[in-house]
């Protein structure tokens, strides 16, 4: 890509025979924040390992303004990492951690104390620079570790899950803090989690990944809107999946009514990228939580879909109640503001715009199609 940051293409790595990163393609444009987003081995983290030159690719090119920087080592990426564990110099008091980097590029002595101060001052971390970094608190060395990335004036900063281990209180806090601070540099950054929420505050683009490839990016709101299928789906919060029919019907698609659940028209425009307006046959429909509500099992109308089930689980995390409600022999999670008794009866009221249809592949274990002699919804 023209003016990218950073490009990289057709990248691959594997350990022996075991391929890790299949074919990654992926540009990033200067300034940008980019989240990888993806469960435990999807490759994000070797992914970012292989961006800075910690892990040998097999193939592909990393590319930094242009310069293939592929064979590089590290130290001559012009990138700087913040990893997981910070990994800070316990014997080193704040001011030493920060500018370790500096000295190791033989900068002078004055002009490393006026980067450190000014890092100091830029992280919140004044008066500390004399205290040893055993004696900070998490969110404090999290900061000296940032610091340290930053002192170098790096033209990528790499982030590795750097608030795994801060509370969530003091890890909301930082999340703001490093996103405000990129911003105000103007800095590129890659930043590795698996929390959805997380990328979801910090980024401007989010890449999910799975199973050593991309499975989609884009901005924020249009992989959590649109996502492109059901594993992007589920990882995006819409874990809730039941199973349906559908054909196609005017523009849009006619889910079929079946023994739990109504019928419902979907418009073209609410179906999103993940099925063809012509496709006939089962569907895996996911849907988040917030998007259901819980009321009398009625029939449901062309633009709502009524799930007939029964409370099987209740639970109350604060400000609401959470339900499990069997619907046949799949459970949905519901939040709704009211007290329900298990085994109560309830109608799960979805409103058509807010499922998320895919072609069940097999292995969902789709319905066939209701037939005559099916008990249907009423």
């Amino acid at each position: 890509m023209p003016g990218a940051a950073l490009d990289i293409l057709r990248l691959e790595v594997g350990y022996g025979s075991v391929k890790v990163l299949r074919g990654i393609d992926l540009a990033v444009e200067p300034g940008a924040f980019v989240a990888l987003l993806g469960a435990s081995g999807c490759g994000k983290t070797t992914l970012l390992r292989a961006i800075s030159g910690f892990v040998s690719i097999s193939a592909g090119e990393v590319l930094v303004n242009g310069k293939d920087i592929s064979a590089a080592p590290p130290d001559k990426r012009g990138m700087a990492m913040v990893f997981q564990s910070y990994a800070l110099w316990p014997h080193m008091t704040t001011a030493q951690n920060i500018g370790y980097g500096l000295k190791l590029r033989r900068m002078p002595r004055e002009a490393i104390q006026r980067r450190v101060e000014e890092m100091l001052a830029m992280l919140k971390l004044d008066g500390l620079g004399d205290r040893m970094v055993t004696q900070l608190s998490g969110g404090q060395r999290q900061r000296v570790a940032l610091g340290r990335a930053l002192a170098i004036n790096p033209d990528i900063l790499l982030l590795d899950e750097p608030l795994s281990n801060l509370d969530a209180r003091i890890r909301e806090e930082v999340r703001h803090e490093i996103k405000a601070l990129q911003q105000r540099l103007g800095i590129t950054a890659i930043h590795v989690t698996h929390d959805r929420e997380e990328a979801m505050v910090m980024a401007d683009r989010i890449v999910v990944m799975d199973a050593g490839r991309i499975a989609q990016q884009g901005a924020p709101e249009d992989v959590y809107n649109r996502p492109v299928s059901a594993f992007v789906a589920g990882f995006m919060g819409a874990g809730n999946v039941i199973r349906l029919h559908a054909r196609p019907s005017g523009e849009g698609l006619a889910i079929a009514a079946g023994p739990y659940n109504s019928g419902a028209q979907v418009a073209a425009a609410a179906l999103g990228p993940g099925i063809d307006p012509a496709y006939t046959g089962p569907v895996l429909a996911h849907f988040r939580s917030e998007a259901a509500e819980l009321g009398a099992a009625i029939q449901g109308l062309d633009d709502t879909l009524m799930l007939q089930g029964q409370v099987a689980q209740a639970s109350y995390p604060g400000g609401h109640y959470r339900y499990a409600v069997a619907v046949g022999d799949l459970k949905v999670i519901v939040d709704a503001p009211d007290r329900l008794a298990v085994g109560e009866a309830v109608g799960v009221h979805l409103p058509v715009k807010d499922l998320h249809l895919f072609p069940d592949d097999g292995r969902g274990n789709a319905p066939p199609p209701p037939q005559p002699e099916q008990r249907r919804f009423s």
